[in-house]
């Protein structure tokens, strides 16, 4: 299983006024590393593959995240981001945050490959995962 790293470093824009990492910021920072985890595999940039694959993104469909310790301004943290699970339509994209050796916090995420519906292109639908993509991924 492949593994690539997301670095952040916690601005004091970040933090509430306690000086702690204001939780949605792991969101913005966990898609952030999604699309990182596809280009440093060599995954060509969305509007690429929508006219080579059809595909026009990853959108999210669930989440659940575990927050372990505290991070605050100045911090530098680090994502491990993989994908453990294939599934038929959807995978599961995890991410793992570290400060130094230190656990921070984890999310599990399932994600489609999505691609515009044929009857109604402003739509959006699930499709198997591109071979050509789960190869470079894994």
């Amino acid at each position: 299983m492949k593994e690539i790293l997301y670095t952040v470093r916690v601005e004091f824009g970040d933090c509430d006024p306690a000086r702690i990492v204001w939780f949605p910021n792991f969101f913005r920072w966990i898609d952030a590393a999604s699309r990182h985890f596809f280009v440093e595999c060599g995954v060509p940039p969305w509007h690429e593959t929508e006219k080579t694959l059809g595909i026009i993104g990853t959108p999210l469909v669930d989440t659940h995240a575990k927050f372990i310790r505290t991070a605050s301004y100045g911090d530098t943290l680090q994502f491990r981001v993989s994908i453990p699970e294939w599934r038929g339509k959807s995978f599961v994209q995890r991410y793992r945050c570290f400060r130094g050796d230190e656990p921070i916090m984890e999310c599990d995420e399932v994600r489609i490959f999505a691609a515009r519906r044929e009857d109604d292109p402003s739509q959006i639908r699930a499709v198997a995962a591109p071979e050509e993509i789960r190869r470079l991924c894994s």
